[in-house]
């Protein structure tokens, strides 16, 4: 087995990994086929990062196609795209009363060297809508589901997006008005003569099984012997640290709402209903540890009652919930 099919099979997964992300509609088929549908993908996607603890970097949702480039501070990116990708197609299927296989089978992951490598990716995640001649770049700031749509506009961004990650590569740019200005100016270059724009260089943004040096690459294969860790973290250390963190933020809950037994009542009481949806909005704990940890019955009754929680709480599940949104110290 080669090196680079060895890597992306094992899907590199360690703490602090960065990644450019991406996946196609099955056959190529307009997955976000208008503006709700990329809307609703771009919800469940701010709900993963919240959920997982990532960093946003940039990302472009097209309409057959998405683009991340995310940093995993969990080292949880699997059980991230896994969650994102089957709870999108859920929701998918369900809207539209269709069936089968929403996008092509396993998204990429490609490892992501910090520097710039990583800005190259953000710039061209961002130039994607100007590339696929959807807008032009003149307009690119009015396409609604995109990074760059968020830069200049700082009240309406969620916490875990880190738009200055592509204005410090463009030239330690500031935060600012100006310094918007001249990242749309820094875009306009790299879309006509940049590695992010349309010379031979872009298509290394997307292939193969990492972005970066071979220094870098070199690192990742044998230097930290980073395949033998990745196989190692998935099936036991990562493992372990999800369930800790769970057991953490399920203390940190009861502690708040000063409860003493979490699996003591019946199954459907709604404060356990409440602590479930909590739970799943602010970590990536499972259902089926949910339904072993509140004595909840099983996975299905949890993913039930939580959905039941989202669309129309009753009063007291949405007092419990309201309760919860005040929890300090989760993990």
């Amino acid at each position: 087995m080669q090196a680079t099919d060895m890597a992306f099979k094992l899907r590199l997964e360690f703490p602090g990994a960065i990644y450019h992300a991406l996946n196609r509609g099955n056959y190529r088929r307009w997955a976000f086929i208008d503006s709700r549908t990329k809307t609703a993908f771009q919800a469940c996607l701010f709900e993963t990062c919240a959920r997982c603890q990532w960093l946003l970097h940039a990302f472009v949702v097209m309409s057959n196609h998405y683009h991340l480039t995310l940093e995993t501070p969990l080292g949880n990116i699997v059980a991230g795209m896994q969650w994102l990708q089957s709870t999108f197609a859920n929701r998918f299927n369900r809207l539209r009363d269709e069936h089968g296989h929403l996008f092509q089978g396993r998204y990429k992951a490609l490892p992501l060297e910090l520097g710039d490598a990583l800005g190259h990716v953000c710039h061209y995640v961002h130039l994607n809508p100007v590339r696929a001649g959807i807008v032009p770049l003149a307009k690119l700031s009015d396409y609604r589901w995109s990074s760059y749509w968020y830069l200049t506009r700082p009240a309406k961004r969620p916490p875990f997006l880190r738009v200055e990650t592509a204005l410090e590569n463009a030239g330690s740019l500031p935060d600012t008005r100006a310094g918007w200005d001249c990242y749309a100016d820094y875009l306009g270059w790299q879309a006509t003569e940049g590695p992010a724009g349309k010379n031979a260089a872009y298509v290394s943004m997307s292939r193969g099984w990492a972005i970066g040096c071979d220094e870098f690459k070199g690192d990742l294969l044998q230097n930290r012997e980073a395949a033998t860790e990745a196989r190692a973290w998935a099936e036991g250390g990562a493992a372990q640290a999800r369930a800790m963190r769970w057991r953490i933020a399920l203390a940190a809950a009861t502690s708040h709402l000063s409860l003493n037994d979490p699996a003591h009542g019946h199954k459907s009481a709604p404060w356990k209903v409440a602590l479930a949806a909590h739970l799943q909005r602010t970590t990536d704990a499972s259902n089926p540890w949910l339904a072993q940890q509140l004595n909840m019955g099983s996975a299905a009754y949890v993913s039930k009652h939580i959905g039941l929680a989202q669309r129309q709480p009753t009063s007291e599940v949405a007092e419990w919930l309201d309760r919860l949104s005040k929890v300090k110290g989760e993990a």
